[in-house]
């Protein structure tokens, strides 16, 4: 791979790589489809989790936030995730699972539900997979004043940024979610891939999806938590399973790439934490998150 360079951020690659095929669309496309959940009864659901956003055997974590919270947004009178908080508890794995929901509050711009996800072992014994609190408002109503000091991550070019084929995969074995994400890393956090990682707790990526399906506030929760881990850059290797990740929607996004910055600043007793934020292709900040993430040290 070529020395990174500082450039100005660009979506002009992506949109002429994308439009040359056919191109998904929200409603109908494979994340839709894999994130679809059937209602049984009130605040009851079945989905069957698919095996292509896997990690190895572990379902991924941003997948799971969607699929609950496609789930609170059928049972909520609001339609969009403003806060969404998830305890991941024991590992979910491709298969069939139930989702249970409960609205805690309803009010005139917010409302407030949780969500859990079971699944069963061989025995028949239900287990929780995950735990979710979440306030749901409508982003069409926002007002548009913006004060802030946060501004867009520097990420070079599409074309010269690097995909999952350009490098050796960060976990031995099968990694089928990169099959349905179009993600291209910044070199500059790409060291680990070259087994030099520079020690910064640093990923940047262009983020979407393989079809071409615009992003929406669903997938939000996915794209926080679909790059490297920043483990990778400050020399650990191995994957990082999430313990908690709390996500803010902040705007509904454009069409066009997301690009996505996460930081980690301290590593501690095993623990680190991950920040990202998600930008659009106007440039603004349409989510934040935070996540706990443990590390297998040694």
């Amino acid at each position: 791979m070529p020395e990174a360079t500082s450039a100005p951020s660009s979506a002009r690659g992506f949109v002429r790589a994308e439009g040359a095929r056919s191109r998904a669309v929200i409603g109908d496309s494979e994340f839709d489809r894999d994130t679809a959940v059937t209602r049984r009864e009130p605040g009851v659901y079945t989905v069957d989790l698919s095996a292509g956003w896997t990690i190895i055997n572990a379902v991924n974590g941003g997948y799971l936030l969607a699929v609950l919270g496609r789930a609170l947004a059928d049972t909520l009178p609001h339609p969009d995730p403003f806060t969404v908080t998830a305890h991941y508890l024991t590992a979910s794995q491709p298969g069939p699972a139930v989702v249970r929901t409960e609205t805690v509050r309803t009010g005139r711009t917010l409302s407030t539900g949780q969500a859990s996800l079971f699944q069963y072992d061989d025995e028949g014994n239900e287990i929780e997979r995950i735990r979710v609190l979440a306030s749901y408002g409508d982003l069409a109503t926002l007002p548009d004043d913006v004060r802030t000091t946060a501004t867009p991550p520097a990420i070079p070019p599409l074309e010269r940024c690097y995909g999952p084929d350009d490098a050796p995969a960060p976990v031995p074995g099968s990694s089928a979610i990169a099959d349905r994400l179009l993600l291209k890393l910044d070199p500059d956090t790409l060291g680990w891939a070259l087994g030099a990682p520079s020690g910064r707790g640093e990923m940047r990526a262009w983020f979407g999806l393989a079809d071409g399906r615009d992003a929406d506030p669903l997938s939000l929760l996915l794209a926080v938590d679909a790059l490297p881990p920043t483990a990778f850059e400050i020399g650990l290797k191995g994957w990082v399973p999430t313990v908690e990740l709390t996500v803010h929607v902040r705007h509904r996004p454009a069409p066009g790439p997301l690009r996505v910055a996460i930081t980690t600043r301290n590593l501690a007793g095993g623990f680190l934490e991950e920040d990202a934020e998600v930008w659009d292709s106007e440039d603004r900040l349409v989510a934040q998150s935070r996540q706990l993430a443990r590390v297998r040290l040694g």
